[in-house]
C-alpha cells in the first residue's frame, strides 16, 4: 500500500474526540501483528483505548514513538472537500487529522514492513493514545497504568505533532479552571432585591483581565518561547435563565498554560485570591478542572542529534501547544517533538499535510529506528 493510501485510510476514520477510536486501534494494531510486534491494549472506557506495540528487548533502552489517534471535530467549519476523504490539492494533502496527527502515524506504519524489527537490539515501543486533543486524557491514564504494571519504557520520545519539521523540546502545559459565581434571584422589576450572578462575573472578568497583565510581566524561557509567560484564556460563560429573571448563577471556564517548573495549584490559589472577595463570603468558588503538564527535555539529547539531519532548522525550540509529552515526563521519559504538518493549518477547515514532509516523516521513523534500536 502506498504511503498516501495508508495516509487515506487513516482519515477516513472519524476519530473525533467525543467517539470511539476502536476501528482505528484495530487498523493499527493489525499492521503491526502483521509486522511482528506485540500488541498491548489498555482499554480506558468503552470505546476508547491506548495501544502500545512493542518489538526488541523488553526494558532496553531504545525509542518511544508516540501520536495520538483523535481529532478535533468539524462541525461548523467551511470545508472545502470531505474533511474524512483525504483530497490533494497540488503539493499538499487535505483531510481532518492529516497533519495533527496521522500524518505522523501513516509514517511509522509504512516504515515497518521496511524495518528488521527481528534483529533490534533495543526496544521499539509505539504509543499510540486517545483523547489527547481534550487534555490528554488517554496518556495521563496509560502513564498511571505502565507506572502501576512497573513496565519499562525506554528514555527516548518521539511525538510527531506538526511542527514543520522544527524541533521542539519544550512546550508549557495546559490547565482548566472554573468560577462558579452565585447570586440571589428576583423577579427583574425589582433587580434590588437579588443579587446577579452574572453582574459579579463581569467584575471577575475584569480582575481576570488584570491577572493576565500582570503574568504576561512574569517573563521565563524568553529565548525559546513567543508568548514566555501564563497564558490565561476564558473559553466559556454560562449564567441565567430568562431576562425577566435577576440570574442567581453564572460559571466561567477558563484555561491557563503553566510554563515548566511550575505549581498549576498555586496558580490556581491566585486566581482564588484575586477573585473570591469580589463578592460576598460563599458567592465565588474556583476550581481545577483538569491539568495537562508542560514539558522541557534537556538540550543536547542524542535523539536531537538524531533530528538534526532533518530539521528545517538545526536549532531546538518550544511548542505552544501542549503534547502527551508532558504526561510521559512521569515515566523518566525524555520527549521531542517533530513532525509533518503545520500548527498553523492543524484544527482548521480544509487542515492539510504536505506531501514532501509526509514522506520525509517516513525516512526519520527508519533513522531514529536504526540509530536508537539497531546500533
Amino acid at each position: 500500500m502506498s504511503l498516501e493510501a495508508l495516509l487515506a485510510d487513516l482519515v477516513a476514520f472519524p476519530t473525533v474526540s467525543s467517539e470511539p477510536v476502536t476501528a482505528l486501534a484495530d487498523y493499527l494494531a493489525n499492521h503491526c501483528e502483521s509486522a511482528g510486534m506485540r500488541v498491548e491494549r489498555y482499554e480506558t472506557s468503552p470505546g476508547k483505548l491506548n495501544l502500545v506495540c512493542s518489538a526488541g528487548p523488553v526494558g532496553s533502552d531504545g525509542v518511544v514513538l508516540s501520536g495520538h489517534m483523535d481529532v478535533v471535530p468539524v462541525a461548523g467549519q467551511p470545508w472545502t472537500s470531505d474533511p474524512f476523504q483525504l483530497t490533494r490539492r497540488g503539493d499538499n494533502l487535505h483531510g481532518r487529522g492529516s497533519c495533527d496527527m496521522k500524518a505522523f502515524l501513516a509514517a511509522i506504519v509504512h516504515a515497518l514492513p521496511r524495518l528488521p524489527l527481528a534483529r533490534l537490539k533495543r526496544e521499539l515501543v509505539l504509543a499510540f493514545t486517545h483523547d489527547e486533543e481534550v487534555g490528554c486524557h488517554g496518556s495521563r491514564v496509560l502513564v498511571d497504568r505502565l507506572a502501576a504494571e512497573g513496565r519499562p519504557v525506554p528514555t527516548a520520545c518521539l511525538i510527531g505533532e506538526p511542527t514543520s519539521m522544527h524541533i521542539f523540546r519544550m512546550h508549557p502545559g495546559h490547565s482548566a479552571a472554573r468560577i462558579t459565581c452565585r447570586g440571589r434571584a428576583a423577579h427583574s422589576s425589582k433587580p434590588d432585591l437579588g443579587r446577579s450572578a452574572i453582574l459579579l462575573a463581569g467584575r471577575v472578568l475584569a480582575e481576570l483581565e488584570r491577572l493576565q497583565a500582570d503574568w504576561a510581566r512574569r517573563v521565563q524561557f524568553a529565548d525559546m518561547l513567543e508568548r514566555p509567560f501564563v497564558v490565561l484564556n476564558v473559553g466559556t460563560i454560562q449564567g441565567g435563565s430568562a431576562i425577566n429573571i435577576v440570574p442567581d448563577h453564572c460559571a466561567l471556564e477558563l484555561g491557563f498554560r503553566p510554563l515548566p517548573g511550575m505549581d498549576v495549584d498555586a496558580l490556581v490559589d491566585e486566581i482564588r485570591a484575586r477573585v473570591v472577595d469580589l463578592g460576598a463570603p460563599g458567592d465565588i468558588d474556583v476550581t481545577l478542572v483538569r491539568s495537562t503538564p508542560a514539558m522541557l527535555t534537556p538540550e543536547g539529547t542524542a535523539l536531537e542529534g538524531i533530528l538534526r539531519g532533518f530539521a528545517a532548522s538545526p536549532v531546538t525550540g518550544a511548542a505552544a501547544f501542549a503534547t502527551d509529552g508532558g504526561n510521559l515526563e512521569k515515566l523518566g521519559v525524555k520527549t521531542l517533538v517533530f513532525g509533518p504538518g503545520s500548527i498553523d493549518v492543524a484544527h482548521k477547515a480544509d487542515e492539510y499535510v504536505p506531501v514532501a514532509e509526509l514522506h520525509r516523516a517516513v525516512d526519520v521513523v527508519e533513522a531514529v529506528v536504526g540509530a536508537r534500536c539497531l546500533a
